[in-house]
């Protein structure tokens, strides 16, 4: 976070933004009080769109099948043991 006042962000205002678009913070103040920040916008995910991948996903047709017991033992009585 950079603290810069009225008279010295206006003089600077190109370098406050390219201090912001690396990702900083500048707090703008008047007499030392903050009076606003200067924040990067966070990047806009895309929207998602149903059915993009339709058919590039596979599931096993035994996915829900029950596990194997020494599978499904290690899972609800796991030991500590270091191998």
């Amino acid at each position: 976070m950079y603290n810069v006042e009225i008279p010295e962000g206006q003089s600077e205002f190109a370098e406050l933004l390219r201090r912001v678009r690396s990702g900083e913070e500048i707090i703008i103040s008047q007499a030392g009080t903050p009076i606003a920040r200067i924040v990067p916008i966070a990047e806009q995910k895309l929207p998602r769109i149903p059915g993009l991948d339709r058919g590039k996903v596979t599931t096993a047709s035994d996915f829900d099948a029950p596990l194997p017991d020494d599978v499904l033992n290690a899972f609800l009585n796991p030991t500590d043991e270091e191998e």
